[in-house]
């Protein structure tokens, strides 16, 4: 059916397509997850309430969840190169992709955190816990099935914005399914994209409902 330079270009676009999801999911957790726990922390009624902070990472992660990624991807061109060095590939892509799920990763975090049972925490208070022994030892222990399920989503959805980025030259999978099925109308390399983006989105899927499963105390 393909001949071995079309094999190796769709091996390599997977390797693309899971370079930009896992890599962009892991640095987007760098920022979003602490963004997330301030949300939670600095609410009316979060553990240190402050307004301020909390209405700027509100106000902040509101803006960029509102611009849909394909325009936030032209948007953060100057941005790329200027940290990259270009605008295109896969490493370039990874910039708008961080940035964009920074934002969706703080509201995870802080919807998980918020599902906390209220009285978890006013006995780690009445214990004399500090507000970072709360946060690392009752509240990230607490969510973690939450959390795992959120990342979980977050990955899934990093994986279709990734292919969405070929149409502007990502790279990826993405790029393989605009490139030759868009472009040159070579369907059945389309619908091995399609396929592969498929397999690959329920592997990740059904790795993170097993973690989750593992984790969960109450199925045991």
């Amino acid at each position: 059916m393909f001949d071995a330079k079309t094999i190796y270009m769709i091996v390599e676009g997977i390797g693309d397509t899971l370079y930009m999801t896992l890599l962009s999911t892991l640095l987007g957790y760098v920022v979003g997850l602490p963004l997330g726990i301030t949300l939670y922390v600095t609410a009316p009624d979060g553990l240190k309430p402050n307004k301020f902070i909390y209405r700027v990472i509100d106000f902040f992660c509101n803006i960029i969840r509102s611009i849909p990624f394909l325009i936030l991807l032209i948007l953060l061109i100057p941005i790329t190169r200027a940290i990259v060095g270009q605008s295109y590939g896969s490493t370039a892509t990874i910039v708008p992709l961080v940035i964009c799920a920074a934002p969706y990763i703080a509201r995870v975090v802080e919807t998980a955190l918020n599902e906390v049972d209220k009285g978890v925490i006013e006995a780690a208070k009445a214990m004399g816990a500090s507000t970072f022994q709360i946060i690392t030892k009752v509240l990230l222990v607490e969510a973690r099935i939450s959390l795992i399920s959120g990342a979980t989503i977050t990955t899934g959805i990093l994986l279709g914005y990734s292919a969405m980025s070929g149409t502007v030259g990502g790279g990826g999978l993405g790029d393989i399914a605009v490139r030759y099925g868009y472009y040159r109308w070579q369907t059945d390399i389309m619908i091995v994209t399609v396929v592969l983006l498929i397999v690959i989105f329920q592997i990740i899927q059904n790795v993170g409902t097993r973690l989750a499963l593992r984790l969960d105390h109450r199925k045991r």
